[in-house]
């Protein structure tokens, strides 16, 4: 096997595990790197809700309740929940992998509700109250999940209009969901959590594609680096020492060249080199000594 061969396969070789030990490292990175920005998604998203919230409840409830007759028709567009709610659906039409909602232990719609899942997270912000978000990981029958949540708490006296008891609440609200739900809340009380959930498939195939594109880049630079060393090395290796060689065989078959090897710069074949031209032109001197003897 030829030397630039045998240099190619020591490239390919160190290349190949150079590459597939950045990858590995590649992957745990991305994969962490990917979850922690669908979590931060996540967290946009469920400040965008929040501030729904708090802008339906200081501004939008205190103008339609002007002009809506409570005892006639209920407007839901006053419900913070409702509106926080509707502006997550205009936001899943564009990150249709995230979903939300706001689980709520005794909701005045039971579309509310929480499952069981859900009303460990509710519990976990009852349980300590100081906490004001939590994030993790499930299983679900669609496979690993992962979500981010923060406590619903009743802050302001106005809320248990509607939600201390049936007698207090709008004949309206009454009407439309009974009066079976909804009730009883105090305030201060952490009664649920807005939870925005997303498979975990998503970062996922994220970093998947990150990683892709990783490895054909460092295909393209491994083999644009392949060509270079092997550019370098034959110009400084391989070609100098193919003369050596030829020359080495000429006069091992008392072929003596009048012309010495070019010898540049000082490195160990430009040493090589000007050792054969000093034994070159020994080997000529002492031939042309024996031609003389041999003439006498």
């Amino acid at each position: 096997m030829k030397l630039l061969a045998r240099f190619n396969l020591i490239f390919v070789a160190l290349f190949a595990g150079g590459i597939a030990l950045a990858i590995w490292l590649a992957s745990i990175y991305l994969e962490k790197d990917t979850k922690a920005q669908v979590l931060a998604q996540a967290k946009l998203m469920m400040l965008t809700t929040s501030a729904t919230r708090s802008y339906t409840s200081q501004q939008i409830q205190p103008l339609l309740d002007k002009l809506q007759k409570r005892d006639v028709a209920f407007l839901p567009q006053t419900v913070p929940n409702y509106a926080a709610t509707q502006v997550f659906n205009y936001l899943h039409t564009s990150e249709p992998a995230y979903a939300y909602k706001e689980a709520t232990l005794n909701p005045t719609n039971p579309a509310d509700r929480a499952t069981d899942w859900e009303t460990d997270i509710v519990d976990y912000f009852r349980n300590d109250t100081s906490r004001q978000e939590t994030s993790g990981e499930r299983d679900t029958p669609m496979g690993r999940s992962m979500y981010y949540a923060r406590p619903i708490r009743v802050t302001e006296a106005g809320c248990l209009e509607c939600h201390s008891s049936p007698n207090r609440a709008p004949a309206s609200m009454i009407r439309q969901y009974r009066r079976s739900n909804g009730f009883g809340w105090s305030l201060n009380e952490v009664v649920g959590a807005q939870i925005v959930s997303v498979p975990e498939s998503l970062p996922v195939e994220i970093a998947k594609r990150q990683l892709n594109s990783l490895v054909l880049y460092l295909v393209i630079i491994a083999l644009a680096a392949l060509i270079v060393l092997d550019l370098v090395l034959v110009v400084t290796v391989i070609r100098p020492v193919a003369r050596l060689s030829q020359v080495a065989e000429d006069m091992s078959q008392g072929k003596i060249s009048a012309e010495d090897i070019p010898v540049k710069g000082r490195d160990e074949i430009s040493a090589l080199a000007a050792s054969f031209n000093r034994m070159q032109r020994s080997l000529a001197k002492t031939l042309k000594l024996l031609e003389r003897d041999d003439s006498a």
